[in-house]
Formats: C-alpha cells, sequence, structure tokens
C-alpha cells in the first residue's frame, strides 16, 4: 500500500492489475476509473517534482478528477481543456479552468512550475505542437510530464480496440455498426496513430528540453525497459510516459 491510503504503491505489479482493471470500466463507471487514474497520476508528479506549493497546469483537465488529486497534494492547479462538455461533466467547472486548445495554450510564458498532460496527445492533429507549447509555459528548471496512448499498443483504438489493428478506419465503421453510434474517439478527427517513436525523437532533440525520463505510465519498474527496444515498446508499453525539465 502507499501511504496508508489504501492503493497500491507506485511501480509495483499490484498497482499495475489495479489501473489495468480499471480501464475496463472507464466509460461505464468514470468515477472509478478516473478517479483512481487521477491520484495514481498526482503520485506519479510526485517522483519528479514536489507538488507542495507547486503551480500546476494540467493541459486536458477534464471533468475535475485531477483538480481534486492534484489540489490535495497541494498544488495551485490550473486547467486547459478544449472540450467544453469534458469540462462540465460532473458539474459546473471548477475555479481557474479555461476552455482553450492544447497546441495555443493561454498561458504566459515560463507561467507555471509543472506541465501536465494525461491521455491527450493522441487526440491532437499536431502533437508536437501542443508538446512545444507545454514547454513554452513551462518555467526553467521547471518539469513537464506527458503521457499518451501508443496506436499500436491493444488500447490504441481507444474503443474500438482490438479492430484499430486492421485500420482505424475499419475499426470505426465497425463500432458503428455493432453499437448504432459513432465511437466518441473518431479515428483522424479526434484520435491520431501516434508511434512511441514520434515522440521520443521530439524529446531527445529539444534544445531547450532535457529528457529526464522515458518509461511505460501503468507497467512495474521491473518492466521499465520496454521502451529501450524500438519494436516492441509500440505493443508492450501502452502509455508512454515522457518527463522533461525545462532549459
Amino acid at each position: 500500500m502507499h501511504e496508508g491510503d489504501g492503493e497500491p504503491a507506485p511501480g509495483t505489479l499490484r498497482r499495475s492489475v489495479a489501473l489495468f482493471g480499471a480501464f475496463r470500466v472507464e466509460q461505464t463507471d468514470p468515477d472509478r476509473f478516473y478517479g483512481l487514474l487521477a491520484r495514481d497520476s498526482a503520485r506519479q508528479v510526485g517522483q519528479y517534482v514536489s507538488l507542495a506549493g507547486a503551480t500546476v497546469l494540467d493541459v486536458g483537465g477534464g471533468p475535475g478528477y485531477f483538480a481534486d488529486a492534484f489540489t490535495a497534494a497541494g498544488a495551485t492547479y490550473l486547467a486547459v481543456d478544449a472540450d467544453a462538455g469534458e469540462l462540465s461533466a460532473r458539474g459546473a467547472p471548477g475555479p481557474r479552468t479555461v476552455l482553450g486548445s492544447g497546441t495555443a495554450l493561454p498561458v504566459r510564458d515560463a507561467g507555471v512550475d509543472v506541465c501536465y498532460s494525461s491521455n491527450v496527445l493522441e487526440h491532437v492533429r499536431e502533437p508536437e505542437r501542443m508538446a512545444a507549447e507545454m514547454l513554452r509555459v513551462t518555467r526553467p528548471g521547471g518539469t513537464v510530464l506527458l503521457s499518451y496512448t501508443t496506436w499500436l499498443s491493444p488500447w490504441g483504438g481507444h474503443e474500438t480496440a482490438p479492430w484499430h489493428y486492421l485500420g482505424g478506419d475499419y475499426a470505426a465503421r465497425r463500432y458503428e455498426a455493432r453499437h448504432g453510434r459513432r465511437p466518441k474517439n473518431r479515428y483522424g478527427e479526434s484520435l491520431f496513430a501516434l508511434s512511441a517513436g514520434r515522440m521520443l525523437r521530439w524529446a531527445r532533440t529539444r534544445p531547450d528540453a532535457e529528457l529526464v525520463a522515458a518509461l511505460p505510465r501503468y507497467h512495474p519498474s521491473w518492466a521499465h525497459w520496454v521502451v529501450r527496444v524500438p519494436a516492441v515498446r509500440e505493443v508492450a508499453l501502452w502509455n508512454l510516459l515522457l518527463v522533461l525539465r525545462r532549459r
């Protein structure tokens, strides 16, 4: 357990099992899924930077689960989200939460201590532009943590998985035929085929940032090696977490 809070400690197999299990109820029980994910995210960020007194900008903050977790950890929480429906999914958006684009953040240069984003980048047509914006708004010495689902992972097609392995368009058509509605995550419109290698190359060549860590976000610590194997990582890491320090 972690610090007596009743949840598995970071880096353990129990944590991985709990998180992967919660994925099964993402759309049917969002309180369970997003509440667990948000608390785990705050703990994971806390492994790289102290959140007590830090100003944190969450790109794609959503309906408040992450606000609760980061505020509980002592941070001053700010959020930008491009989807008004997501912001209001649990009622009125919280304070210091604004509607805006991740590729043109309405935040001044070097304005925050930590810039964080969870599972947003695969939904952005220009992922490098959003990542660069996250660096821009982070102060020198500050930390950027960016995670996203890789396309070739078993969950790459989101609710249309695993049929995305036969193509995103086919997976979307199959989902619509089976469920009578379009998927929430629409391939080519709000879901894109983003690889791990693409953003790793971006992170390693940024002159304004140091790549502190690159790891599979949900895996136990003994499985972090998969990031170092190019072909394997695209399928096996599920979700890539990049940790960068702003120069």
